[in-house]
């Protein structure tokens, strides 16, 4: 019976008589994404929507024609390479690395596989790129310059509290060039008239312990730098902040929508809406070796009237004006 089944259905495929689609269509294969992520999928998720929507606009419809798989570093280091590893493993047609952590764990786990990144630590010193104009490796994405970001930030900060004379910077010993951060840090603060209290830390546990140090000092305003661990945990390190009536400004705008007071530096939603230019390209043919490495300037001040008026700090008006986002 089951020969006769057979020989009918060759017969019949012979004759061309139309089959049911799902007997004899071949199933696209989908584009597959692997985005790494920081911190928890969630947060990590709404901060990188641009990527997503400019990715949608480019004509790739997750679930139609592209798959992302997420991933989430869960803002600790021990878990980086188990993550990029499980990332790498799927062999995806591309990654998206949203910090220079991410993108040298890829590069260390897998050369070959195509990468797009997003950093503001320097791609060529990182060893990712040969030259920001010609890449020659396996990845490309874009740098955040930020100048003389810090600068203003600390201007700021004497704008929004004119009485301010000391205040806490917290540095990760972890991140690249943390030493030349911290010593440039310090030197632009004095610039602006204020003393900087600057702390280093090798793990998050710590960051409780400092706050609790900062208080005991009288110190009211923190800055959170650049760092894998505490971007990644930036609402547990907004809510130990909170606890003991620290205020915090930072250099990413994440920073101002888990609760610090004033975040200053490069528009991060356009450096993932240049990242997804790139993955386009090469998800239709292009190199990444072949593709400059973006270099966007665009700088945005976000500020939180609501996690600044909880600590009794009122933003001038002059300062609101300048925002180009205020949290109320």
């Amino acid at each position: 019976m089951l020969g006769m089944n057979r020989r009918l259905l060759l017969g019949l495929m012979g004759a061309g008589v139309a089959m049911p689609r799902l007997l004899f269509a071949q199933t696209a294969r989908m584009t597959t994404v692997a985005v790494l992520f920081i911190g928890d999928t969630d947060d990590e998720e709404v901060a990188a929507r641009p990527f997503f929507e400019s990715m949608t606009s480019f004509g790739w419809t997750e679930g139609k024609n592209i798959a992302y798989e997420r991933h989430s570093g869960k803002g600790t280091r021990q878990y980086l390479e188990t993550m990029v590893s499980n990332a790498a493993g799927s062999e995806p047609d591309l990654v998206f690395a949203t910090t220079a952590s991410l993108a040298t764990a890829v590069v260390k786990e897998n050369p070959a596989l195509p990468m797009v990144f997003v950093t503001m630590a320097d791609p060529v010193a990182g060893g990712l790129v040969a030259t920001l104009a010609k890449p020659g490796r396996n990845a490309t994405g874009s740098y955040q310059v930020l100048g003389d970001a810090a600068a203003k930030r600390f201007a700021f900060v004497r704008q929004a509290m004119p009485e301010l004379k000391r205040m806490g910077a917290v540095f990760d010993r972890n991140s690249a060039g943390y030493q030349a951060r911290r010593e440039n840090h310090e030197k632009l603060a004095r610039a602006a008239g204020i003393q900087l209290a600057g702390v280093e830390f090798t793990n998050f546990e710590a960051i409780a312990k400092i706050f609790a140090q900062f208080k005991r000092d009288g110190i009211r305003v923190a800055e959170m730098t650049p760092s894998f661990a505490l971007t990644g945990r930036r609402r547990e390190a907004a809510l130990l902040a909170e606890r003991n009536e620290i205020a915090l400004v930072a250099h990413r705008a994440e920073w101002a929508d888990a609760g610090a007071i004033l975040t200053y530096g490069v528009d991060v939603g356009e450096n993932y809406r240049r990242a997804a230019a790139l993955a386009n390209r090469i998800l239709k043919g292009s190199k990444p070796g072949d593709l400059a490495v973006e270099l966007p300037n665009r700088l945005e001040l976000v500020l939180n009237t609501k996690a600044a008026l909880a600590l009794g700090i009122a933003l001038p008006k002059p300062l609101l004006q300048q925002a180009s986002r205020v949290i109320s």
